[in-house]
């Protein structure tokens, strides 16, 4: 999707609608909620910086799936982490792969797959 052009027409509509039910103050609270669960002092945890506000820099914040990975992560034990390995790559196929980890984490952790995005859902 990172070469899709100008929308035109009823792609425009359909896009400015979607635009227009994104919550600026949700994403203030998930961003909150992320950085208390993951910044959390535990050794050998890299600490999470903030995203700037908008829904663009919250989506690339969240795409190479490593927030996605500590925050599962930080629901677990530190003995018992589901995710091993957590790696920040520009490489679209180790974020891709990232993500899906973390899905995988979500289904061992009990929820259903029909409750889940699909990796593709970021990119």
């Amino acid at each position: 999707m990172a070469n899709a052009g100008p929308k035109y027409g009823l792609s425009l509509q359909v896009q400015k609608k979607i635009d227009q039910k994104y919550d600026q103050d949700l994403e203030e609270r998930l961003v909150d909620w992320i950085l208390l669960q993951c910044n959390d002092g535990r050794p050998g945890v890299p600490e999470l910086q903030r995203p700037a506000p908008g829904k663009a820099t919250f989506h690339q914040w969240l795409k190479d799936g490593s927030v996605l990975c500590h925050l599962v992560n930080s629901l677990s034990p530190s003995d018992r982490r589901p995710i091993k390995k957590i790696q920040t790559s520009e490489r679209a196929f180790t974020q891709m792969e990232q993500i899906s980890q973390f899905l995988k984490a979500l289904t061992d952790y009990g929820l259903t797959t029909t409750d889940l995005f699909q990796t593709v859902d970021l990119w």
